[in-house]
């Protein structure tokens, strides 16, 4: 069944890019949003690859028009933003569309579209997420302990609309993470037997132990 609309998010740091590329890898059809932002290019991230990179009065443009599906201002300083087109672009092709957006965003979507699958993906502690975002801010050449503060700080807000999403899963081991998020997507499209009792596991509205112990380590409660 094409046309399925998946939501992903996670707070930053999280390897939330790292799992949904391996599972693209695993699971063909999955077709992947790729943001507007008018924030700068990081590392090697290039135009039409990572993010469709623009101005602040194209993006304002856009919003006026009408053209996003969901759209948020981050820290204040920048815009992000996920265009209609990129929905219909997918459903025409055939496949299913993976969006990759912040809690903020991604509550707009479920209200539009409140059939899509939504997912949220957490790092299993603060310590491994400040570790996460130390080792990405030095891969990228930048250092700045308030940006690391601010983003810490979002992870455990974000953390809180936690039951607004159908599944979650805790980003510790790749391999299982990466099991977990692609018997979710079978399962959404329909697929019995052992992807579909993997998924269930996955629910918010189940008990999960790896799940409560993610969120006690960051003060949120399970």
């Amino acid at each position: 069944m094409a046309g399925i609309l998946f939501i992903i998010s996670a707070p930053s740091g999280s390897g939330k890019s790292t799992l949904v590329s391996e599972v693209r890898q695993l699971v063909q059809g999955l077709e992947f949003s790729i943001s507007y932002t008018t924030r700068d290019p990081r590392g090697s991230e290039e135009n039409g690859r990572e993010y469709w990179f623009t101005n602040r009065a194209e993006f304002e443009r856009m919003i006026a028009a009408g053209e996003f599906l969901e759209w948020a201002e981050v820290f204040g300083s920048n815009y992000y933003g996920t265009a209609m087109s990129a929905l219909e672009h997918a459903r025409k092709a055939g496949h299913d569309l993976l969006l990759d957006i912040d809690v903020q965003g991604a509550l707009q979507v479920m209200k539009k579209v409140p059939e899509a699958v939504s997912i949220f993906i957490l790092p299993p502690s603060p310590q491994v997420l400040e570790r996460r975002l130390r080792n990405r801010s030095q891969a990228e050449g930048v250092h700045d302990e308030a940006v690391i503060a601010a983003r810490l700080k979002q992870a455990r807000q974000e953390l809180l609309h936690l039951d607004n999403y159908k599944y979650a899963l805790v980003n510790d081991v790749l391999d299982q993470a990466a099991t977990e998020l692609r018997a979710i997507v079978l399962d959404a499209r329909g697929e019995n037997g052992q992807e579909s009792a993997l998924a269930a596991t996955c629910k918010t509205s189940v008990m999960n132990p790896r799940l409560d112990a993610a969120l006690k380590s960051f003060g949120v409660p399970g």
